[in-house]
Parts: structure tokens; sequence; C-alpha cells
């Protein structure tokens, strides 16, 4: 398991680092299109919907909408409604659980994930077309923050995070993972190579108490977009939610973390 997971890493990487630096926006659109589908796919199919190839589809054109359009970079509105889905739906649904499969309430809930996963893909576009480096800067904080965790939970973890949803995720181990993402993030605003990044940014405008609160709410949105599809997952019966990508589960399992952060990161990015 651990060499096909390392082996498909390999290949993701080969593809996707020379689209990123060789900042060639036909490619990336194409790679975005093929990873939007597969995740479009991937949530219908944990919500349980009738026809999910064909409905992912619909959503598939609509992507491309704002990439032949090029309008990604001015959905304002698509992002602030994604912040608003996941805090008055998503969060207090982790608490008071999901609706039933084929219910109504399940519907409109599918019909808001797509939203969100929508959301978080034309924010990817709309920060690659300010820079492939700009929207790396965003992807770390939910990459660090993710392996902070898993180091932190595994020698420090003891009190359960929401052992209902996800037995594996301590306390300690999101701690951990918040203290990694503010000294990494504060270490890169000395790189003057790193000028640019969405994180040199907010703290040029913010300072450092606009600069930590901010960090703060994108690594509790980062666990919550984990532990959302986590509750899909476990209402489906399912463990991931494909195996497209061999020895690492799905396309949704690799971005559900990503999901409510770049639609707010992008968004916080417009007011700087």
């Amino acid at each position: 398991m651990l060499k096909m997971r390392v082996l498909t890493a390999l290949v993701l990487l080969a593809v996707l680092l020379p689209v990123l630096f060789l900042n060639n926006f036909p490619a990336f659109a194409i790679v975005s299109i093929i990873f939007f589908a597969a995740a479009a796919w991937e949530s219908l199919r944990l919500c349980g919907t009738s026809h999910p190839v064909v409905v992912a589809l619909c959503w598939t054109v609509v992507f491309g909408f704002f990439l032949a359009s090029e309008k990604a970079s001015q959905a304002p509105l698509l992002f602030a409604s994604c912040v608003a889905i996941w805090l008055a739906v998503f969060i207090p649904l982790l608490a008071k659980g999901l609706p039933a499969l084929q219910s109504i309430q399940s519907r409109f809930l599918t019909g808001f994930y797509s939203i969100a996963v929508l959301g978080c893909f034309v924010a990817i576009i709309a920060a690659f077309q300010r820079s492939p480096l700009f929207l790396l800067s965003i992807m770390a904080i939910v990459w660090v923050a993710d392996i902070g965790a898993y180091f932190s939970g595994k020698n420090f973890g003891k009190n359960k995070l929401a052992p209902s949803i996800s037995p594996g995720k301590t306390w300690e181990g999101a701690i951990g993972g918040w203290i990694a993402v503010i000294v990494v993030a504060l270490a890169s605003t000395f790189f003057p190579a790193l000028h640019d990044t969405f994180i040199a940014r907010l703290l040029s405008h913010w300072g450092y108490a606009g600069f930590l609160a901010c960090m703060t709410f994108l690594v509790m949105l980062s666990v919550i977009g984990d532990l959302f599809e986590s509750q899909l997952k476990r209402r489906a019966g399912m463990k991931d939610s494909s195996n497209l990508l061999p020895g690492h589960g799905g396309v949704l399992d690799r971005i559900d973390a990503l999901i409510p952060v770049l639609p707010l990161a992008v968004l916080i990015d417009g007011w700087l």
C-alpha cells in the first residue's frame, strides 16, 4: 500500500509541477477540468445522487464556463456564498448529523456541497491566474496543517476531536497542525522570493494580530472540511470517495480540507 501511495504521488507531481511552474494556463485548465469532474462525481456518489456521471458532467460544464469566460478572479459572490454555506449549513451539521440519504434535506445538502466544490476549483483558477506561487502558498497552509496534525496526533494525541466522525483525529493533533502553520508561515515571510504570497500579503496588510486570526480560522476550516467529508463517507458506508488515486483514495479525499479554505483565502486577498 505504501509503495502504491508513493508511486501515485510521484506520478501526480510529475504531471502537476510542470503545469504549475511553466505557468501554462491552457494545460492548467485541462488538468483542472479533469480533477473537477472527478471530484464532482465522487461528491455526488457520496450524497447518493442518481446518475452521478450525468450530473457531474453538468457541473463540469458550469465550471468550464468560468474557465472560458475568464471570470474566475471576478467571482466574489460565489466565494462569499461558499463561505456562508460552510458557516450556516455544514458546520452545524457536524454537530447535528447529516439528513438521511434520499431525503429532501439531503438533496439540498447535495446542491450546497456541489456549490462548495465548484467554488473551490474556481478559487484554484483565480489564485493560479494571480500566480502559481500564490496558489501554492494557500494550499501549503492546508498541507502544513495536515502534516503537523499527523505527527502531533501520533506522538501526543489523547483527546478525540470528533470520535463519531473520524476516530483518528485528536485535539492535540489539531493544535499541533495550527502551531506548525503559524511557525512555517512566519518563517516564509523572511524570504524575499516569497514576498507576493498570500501569507506575506496578509501579514503586510493586517499585521501580526490579523495574520494570527486569519491563519487560525483557515486552519479550523481545513479541519472542518476534512471532518465533513469523513461524515459524508461514513453516512454512505464508504472508506474512500473513490479508487481513482491508488493508495490515496479519490480526488475528494485529497482536496477535502481545501474546499472551505480556498474560496475564503481568495476572497480575503480580494479585500487586501
